[in-house]
Formats: structure tokens, C-alpha cells, sequence
């Protein structure tokens, strides 16, 4: 399994933190979220990370160049154009083998989630993706089938996690990288197309956005995050 790290964002619900770098540098417990969302992959045994970057490009590039990795880490350049969760995973197409499932992990997103198990489900289902949901108060929900497949967005139902593994045919069923679009709004089209768009549904405790200051704060205590 290869990992893309989605740290490109503009990180607006984090300033003024995020005025004079990008949200992967930002620290939680004297570990930026991009160390920690690294080492994550690491633990699982990904040997290949893809990174995409935009706002602050070279402080991340930087970073990333100032440290060791376990893993080989390339780049996703779009400082030309931020490209969103979509036009952004079509981009970095060409930096993976081809051959191998993809670990994409939110670089602001801390859990629990046991990464393995998750390509396991998602290899035994035969998904193209598989989706880290749970069940969370927030207004951006979606339904799944019996089967726990994607039927699409909803008033009620679960809330995707920031976490997924995709299967590498997912490239050749994307738009083009040469506008932004959002990734889920692919993964319904592509559902309603006969494509098993999967889901893994976790416990909500143990897993945090830290994309916005007061949740950032929860975060400094979070237990879970000291091991990361």
C-alpha cells in the first residue's frame, strides 16, 4: 500500500495560525500534523507517501527535507493551482506505482483507526474505494446501502473521516487534473455508475478534525495524539 497525504489546503478556519505557514506545520503536542500523519503511515508498514502542497509550498518542501523519513516521500506540486480533493489525487496519479492500493489520509485528521484493517476490508469487499466513516453531528452526511455502499449525500446518515483507500483503476475513472473539484462528488457519480464505493465505519471517540482552533485546542490534550 502507497499513502497520499492531502496537505495543500489554505487552512482558513486556522488562522491566524496559518498566516505565515500551512496547516501541516502547525504543531499539536511538539509535532507538526504532517510529522505525525507521516509517522502514522509509517506505522502501517507504507513504504511510498505522495505529499501535494499549495499554501506555503516551500516551508512544507522544506520540512519534509529537513527530516528522515522510513518512507520515500514525493511531491505533489500545485502551486500553480490548488486542485482540491480531486483534481489534486488525479495530479499526483503519476508519482504512484500503479499496482498497489492507496492509503489517502487528511493531514489535519488524528485517530485510532486501525489503517491496516482498513485496506483488508476494503481488498476482501473488492471496493474501488473504501470510505472511514462514523456517525458524528455534522451537516455534511451521506447514506450507504445495506451493503454499507455509497448511494450519495443525505440529511441523515454518516460522516466520511478524512481517510480512505482507494484502488489504483480509480485514476482512469477521474476527470482531469486541470480544474479543481471535490473527490466525493466523483466517488457518488462513480456509485451511481455501478462502482462499489465502499465504507469502514469506526467509533467517532478517538478521532479528531483538527482543522479549526477549538478542536485544535482538544487536541493538545487528547491522550491518543502523545503517541503519534
Amino acid at each position: 500500500m502507497e499513502g497520499f497525504i492531502l496537505a495543500a489546503g489554505l487552512g482558513t478556519r486556522l488562522r491566524p495560525l496559518t498566516n505565515d505557514k500551512p496547516k501541516a506545520l502547525v504543531e499539536v503536542g511538539g509535532a507538526t500534523l504532517l510529522e505525525r500523519t507521516i509517522h502514522r503511515l509509517e506505522e502501517v508498514g507504507i513504504e511510498h507517501i505522495v505529499i501535494n502542497v499549495h499554501h506555503f509550498a516551500e516551508k512544507v518542501i522544506d520540512f519534509i527535507g529537513s527530516r528522515r523519513w522510513q518512507a520515500r516521500i514525493d511531491i505533489s506540486d500545485e502551486r500553480c493551482l490548488l486542485l482540491d480533493t480531486g483534481g489534486g489525487l488525479k495530479h499526483a496519479a503519476p508519482l504512484f506505482s500503479g499496482q498497489e492500493n492507496i492509503l489517502i489520509h487528511n493531514v489535519d485528521i488524528l485517530s485510532d483507526i486501525d489503517l491496516r484493517d482498513v485496506e483488508r476490508s476494503h481488498t476482501v469487499q473488492g471496493n474501488l474505494v473504501t470510505l472511514c466513516v462514523s456517525r458524528r453531528d455534522t451537516k455534511r452526511l451521506l447514506s450507504f446501502d445495506g451493503e454499507g455502499l455509497l448511494l450519495g449525500r443525505a440529511e441523515t446518515g454518516l460522516a466520511f473521516s478524512g481517510i480512505s483507500v482507494v484502488s489504483p483503476q480509480l485514476f482512469d475513472l477521474l476527470p482531469e487534473a486541470d480544474h479543481p473539484y471535490p473527490v466525493i462528488d466523483e466517488y457518488i457519480r462513480l456509485a451511481h455508475g455501478g462502482h462499489r464505493i465502499g465504507s469502514y465505519l469506526h467509533p467517532a471517540d478517538h478521532w479528531l478534525d483538527v482543522g479549526k482552533p477549538e478542536t485544535l485546542q482538544q487536541a493538545q490534550q487528547w491522550k491518543a495524539s502523545s503517541s503519534r
